[in-house]
């Protein structure tokens, strides 16, 4: 998982340092290194100035060019006393024309630029204006990366089972609606929570909701058979939130516990949509807001849900096809870009495919 992405990184890391290294060498870059005198050169200025009473000028100090290599007596350069240590300093201007091979990297595998300007803030912090080890230059990056990438991938214990076991101790039924866009598995991902609930002795009633798309409603049906779920439809064209109250009062009379909403796909910059799925939301009042995109969508799925939460208020995400991302740019941005968790992921087409989100998975994919 991910694969894309680390290699990429990785490789913007190794241009970075080899980069830095090299600025070294350039003439008019190398500095000065200071070399103390040994002792046989001290114990002969101290004879010379008993002899004579003139002042005995002190041994010319060794100056050596950056780029050259010490002797290693003595047990090495490390261990020689009065010796500096090669560092480099980084100003701005040359750390943003370093980054930007990080930045091309991260756009690649499209990680939100939100995320990308934290990432570059961090090691800037750490690399900008101080004095680095030459060959330590590749660890301290790959130090600061690490930690901007644990605190941009969100921890999340969710578990839906619990919350609607929780919920049921206020108020019956438990109503939750999925949203997204056209294609992005929503229907699927909703049949893949109907299961999961059932699974667990929680009885399910689904609106049909979507009642635009052509054979939504036949897909669903399909898949109440299996799954074994009650499935509440209007005809075709009907209103989108008659359905889900329909659904709601049925779950009520007949103390069905949970209430799953299937609405129809749309993009965010359909604003006649979205003004019927604002109606959907205000007449069912879900207890929880889903949103469902595609995590191979990348940034593409980072906008649809900030839109989304934007007009509808959502609670949390669900990627799909999490499996197949070999970049991922959704996973690392959305909960940064949103403050929105991401609670499940899909991870196949069978029923039992939905998994909770493990940020540690993610970051053990990612990190380098």
């Amino acid at each position: 998982m991910f694969k894309f992405l680390k290699e990429k990184i990785k490789s913007a890391i190794d241009t970075i340092k080899h980069k830095s290294e090299e600025e070294v060498e350039e003439p008019g870059e190398s500095q000065e290194v200071y070399e103390a005198p040994t002792r046989q050169e001290k114990a002969e200025a101290a004879e010379a100035a008993e002899e004579s009473p003139e002042p005995v000028e002190k041994p010319p100090q060794k100056v050596r060019p950056a780029g050259d290599s010490f002797e290693k007596k003595g047990g090495g350069l490390l261990r020689k006393v009065g010796r500096h240590v090669l560092t480099k300093k980084i100003s701005e201007k040359k750390f943003d024309e370093l980054f930007w091979e990080m930045e091309i990297a991260l756009m690649e595998n499209n990680v939100a630029l939100d995320v990308i300007n934290k990432i570059k803030d961090d090691l800037k912090s750490v690399l900008v204006g101080s004095s680095i080890k030459i060959g330590d230059i590749g660890r301290v990056i790959t130090e600061s990366l690490n930690k901007s990438i644990k605190e941009v991938v969100s921890h999340s214990d969710f578990d839906i089972v619990s919350f609607v076991r929780d919920k049921m101790k206020e108020k019956s039924p438990v109503v939750i609606c999925f949203v997204g866009i056209n294609g992005g598995g929503k229907t699927t991902t909703l049949v893949k929570f109907a299961n999961l609930l059932i699974k667990n002795s929680l009885d399910v009633v689904v609106a049909a909701a979507d009642t635009f798309r052509a054979a939504s409603i036949q897909q669903l049906e399909e898949h109440s058979k299996n799954v074994k779920f009650k499935l509440i439809k209007h005809d075709y064209g009907s209103d989108a939130a008659a359905v889900a109250y329909d659904a709601i009062s049925h779950a009520s009379s007949r103390k069905i516990p949970v209430v799953l909403i299937d609405t129809a796909g749309r993009l965010h910059s359909n604003i006649n949509l979205m003004e019927e799925l604002k109606k959907v939301i205000r007449i069912s009042k879900p207890d929880l807001t889903l949103f469902v995109g595609e995590s191979i969508a990348g940034n593409d799925c980072v906008e649809q849900a900030r839109m989304f939460n934007s007009a509808i208020n959502i609670d949390g995400v669900v990627l799909t096809k999490m499996d197949v991302d070999e970049r991922g740019g959704a996973a690392l941005s959305l909960s940064y870009t949103i403050k929105k968790p991401i609670l499940y992921v899909g991870t196949g087409q069978g029923y039992d495919d939905l998994e909770v989100f493990d940020a540690d998975v993610v970051l053990s994919s990612i990190q380098l």
